[in-house]
């Protein structure tokens, strides 16, 4: 169960910030005893790739928060998100952490599962933050691109840290981020009938 919790944090992760997890994994393989990658995921703490992933972050950091821009790097991030939300979450339900010591038994019989998984998931949290953004660039003539971006980073890192130490609190996480996305859709609708009260009594004007 712990896997999951991991795998599924990861991947919400890569679905608001696909590099974010990625860097995470690696850093924290890299440089701590508090996560053992699988074999087959060694590269992942390689200086090399941890370097690229970094740079990849910075880009990415910038274009996010910049209005229109930050459209058009949605739809690159379209594919990006997704494949990186299947690597964290084989990535993470097959890792040995401080609160899963045994992952060995963990979807071994299926181990393209995990991945689809993860795409799963990833691509799900990432239409919604896609589908929210332009509500908060129209509602705050994009002045609010920048504050959403960061906080979408801020709990990127947050939920990506959890699901390796403590992924208990990944549901907790993931329903605050519902409920967040659920009242911004709210907003928009709400704004939408504004709208469209304010044309109906100006036309009968």
């Amino acid at each position: 169960m712990l896997e999951l919790l991991t795998g599924t944090g990861l991947a919400a992760s890569a679905g608001l910030n696909a590099y974010i997890p990625l860097l995470a994994l690696g850093l924290l393989a890299r440089y701590s005893d508090l996560i053992e990658l699988p074999s087959g995921w060694q590269w992942l703490s390689n200086g090399w790739v941890i370097g690229i992933l970094a740079v990849l972050l910075a880009i990415e950091f910038v274009a996010d928060k910049v209005p229109v821009v930050d459209h058009v790097n949605d739809v690159i991030q379209t594919a990006v998100r997704p494949a990186s939300g299947g690597l964290v979450f084989g990535v993470g339900s097959s890792s040995q952490t401080a609160t899963v010591s045994d992952p060995g038994q963990f979807f071994t019989s299926h181990e393209w599962v995990p991945i689809a998984v993860g795409v799963l998931i990833a691509l799900g949290v990432h239409g919604l933050k896609a589908a929210a953004r332009p509500v908060v660039n129209a509602t705050t003539a994009g002045f609010g691109a920048p504050v959403v971006s960061t906080a979408e980073d801020a709990t990127s890192v947050i939920m990506s840290v959890v699901a390796i130490l403590l992924p208990a609190l990944v549901l907790v996480l993931l329903v605050a981020m519902l409920i967040g996305f659920a009242l911004l859709w709210r907003r928009r609708s709400r704004r939408r009938k504004e709208r469209a009260a304010a044309r109906a009594a100006g036309f009968d004007v």
